[in-house]
């Protein structure tokens, strides 16, 4: 199984980009993040991409997800659906077989950083029902806060900046800790410059200088499976870089 998360920064504005790049990796799932749009307001195109189910969970000109699933592994529409903790359109699930994925955009925090903490601490309590279920679980998407310091670029640390706050971390690692792999980082433990979002200026995006900010994170038992989850860093013209994770 192939899972793949992309902050899109405006599906309007990348929508030749994203259909390309799904078409060319054919993944089993597609979690989109940051659509900026209704689902009236998407392109036609992505609605009807062949040998795929879609669902869009967006507003007009900020936040939203979106799904895309393969119809080789769900051949019958699936149901879809919005975990509790979803606001501002920012949680939206699919169950296929005995797992669930979800594709999420954790708050920036910037202007409403209670919102983001009661977002994570909301995202923890899922996982814990999963976990205590003996479900599997696969969270993707952009959760917006760097994991641990290696996960910024030196020239980018800031001890109190947002997104790399010891709360925010330590919200993060609760998440994790129900049971849950950083499919990512399991499997390239030793890369220092293993960054998924860059400042869009001073070629920042070229030089590598960035934060990690996108992320697979599944159930052990799953990401005992996990061949490979490499950031695509070449990929669009977004300000995140696709992560794919697949599974055998």
């Amino acid at each position: 199984m192939k899972v793949a998360t992309w902050n899109v920064n405006g599906i309007r504005a990348r929508q030749a980009q994203v259909q390309e790049w799904i078409e060319r990796e054919r993944p089993d799932v597609v979690c989109l993040q940051e659509i900026k749009a209704t689902s009236e307001q998407v392109p036609q195109a992505l609605c009807e991409m062949e040998g795929y189910w879609c669902v869009w969970h967006g507003g007009k000109g900020y936040s939203g997800v979106g799904l895309h699933v393969s119809k080789t592994i769900a051949p019958e529409r699936p149901l879809f659906f919005h975990p509790a903790f979803d606001y501002e359109n920012r949680a939206l699930a699919i169950e296929i077989a005995d797992i669930t994925v979800a594709s999420i955009y954790v708050p920036n925090g910037g202007k409403d950083f209670p919102a983001k903490v009661r977002f994570l601490e909301a995202m923890a309590a899922y996982a814990g029902r999963f976990a205590d279920a003996g479900r599997t679980l696969v969270l993707c998407g952009d959760l917006n806060v760097a994991r641990a310091e290696r996960d910024v670029h030196p020239k980018e640390r800031k001890p109190r900046a947002i997104g790399q706050l010891p709360e925010e971390r330590a919200l993060l690692e609760q998440i994790i800790g129900n049971g849950l792999v950083d499919v990512g980082r399991a499997l390239d433990p030793d890369n220092d410059g293993l960054f998924t979002w860059w400042a869009p200026w001073r070629n920042l995006r070229e030089r590598n200088i960035g934060w990690r900010l996108d992320y697979v994170l599944a159930s052990a038992s799953l990401a005992g499976r996990a061949a490979s989850c490499p950031v695509q860093k070449d990929v669009g013209t977004s300000d995140h870089a696709p992560v794919v994770a697949t599974f055998t």
